[in-house]
Parts: structure tokens; sequence; C-alpha cells
């Protein structure tokens, strides 16, 4: 009987599970374009809408719900520099934040950051000194990295400057992590500063 009992509760979680996942996921996909078109600072179109001769302000998606933006994406010269692949050694300078759906400005306090700039705010709030590296951070495109991220360092080049919008499941899933409530989604800003 405890066996039925335990095989109930744990179909009753599945099916829970599902049904939110299938409820929260089209929701914060539709609030991530809603924000890239409309609120996003410049606004913004898909890439296959994008004239890039004019030089049209794009976001792409990777995967089904990562959409990311190179603000840097004209830059003169940009094709000839280093290319992120899946077997790439990749150093970024960011900032994390959990993401409400409107624009992240200077006072957008992020959750994770290693921009030197920050250092001193990060003081002031109350954080260690030498609890949190401010040096740039090499990603081995190999290894554990969180898939969101992954996805949005594919296909950028050394020196891009690119915002990375994702749904929960991309990031830190429907688990809440350290000041990070579950199924939240998530915005990575970073510079590209090498890659190897």
């Amino acid at each position: 009987m405890k066996r039925v009992i335990y095989a109930l509760a744990a179909l009753v979680a599945l099916c829970c599970a599902c049904s939110n996942e299938e409820e929260v996921l089209p929701q914060q996909r539709e609030k991530l374009v809603s924000y890239l078109e409309s609120s996003h600072a410049p606004a913004l179109v898909e890439e296959s809408e994008a004239d890039k001769e004019a030089r049209q302000p794009f976001y792409s998606l990777s995967g089904s719900t990562v959409y990311r933006y190179i603000e840097t994406y004209y830059a003169p010269g940009r094709e000839s520099r280093a290319e992120v692949t899946s077997s790439s050694k990749v150093t970024i300078t960011f900032r994390a934040y959990e993401f409400a759906y409107s624009n992240i400005t200077d006072s957008t306090f992020p959750f994770y950051s290693n921009d030197p700039l920050l250092e001193q705010a990060y003081l002031e709030a109350g954080l260690t000194p030498g609890a949190w590296s401010f040096e740039p951070l090499t990603l081995d495109m190999c290894g554990d990295i969180l898939k969101g991220l992954r996805l949005a360092l594919l296909g950028c080049r050394a020196g891009d400057e690119v915002e990375a919008y994702m749904t929960y499941n991309m990031a830190f899933g429907d688990r809440n992590f350290g000041t990070i409530p579950r199924e939240s989604p998530i915005a990575w800003f970073f510079t590209v500063e090498s890659v190897e």
C-alpha cells in the first residue's frame, strides 16, 4: 500500500511540474519577446526580419528560449576576430541579473558579477573582500557551464558586448538558487574579452 501511495505522490508531483512548465515557459517566452521588441533600448527585431544592410539591431534565438543581442555585431573588423565554438576557452567580464522584463540600468544591482567597475558597490553592500573575484572569468566551453550561457556564447566573437535573456529552464531551473527564486528568468550582460 505504501508503494502505491509513493507512486501516486510521485506521479502527482511529475504532473504538476509538467503543467507548471507548460504554463511558465510560454509566458516567459512571450514576455521576453515583448520586452525585446517593445521596451528594450534600442527596440529589436528577430534576426530573420533584420535589415542588416541598414544595420538594424536584432536579437537571435539560441535553443528555444535564449534570446541574444550582440551590441557590437556591426563593429568594423568583427568578422576577423576569433569566434566562440563548442571547444573554445572564453574569457568574459559579466553581470548577471534576475530579469523582471524591464530595462536594466546602472542602478539595477546584479546578483553576481566579476565586473571591476562594481567592486566598490559590492563592498558597500557588505560583500566580504576576497570572497568574490573581480578578475575576468575563463570558461571552457566543454566544461560545466549554465546551458543558457553556453548557448549565448556560441557564435560570439572576441570583443563582443552581449546581452542574453533566458527562461528559467536555461538558467537555474525550478529550484531556488541563492537569492534567486525558482523559475526566474535571467539576464547576462557580458563582454567577450578573449577566445582561444
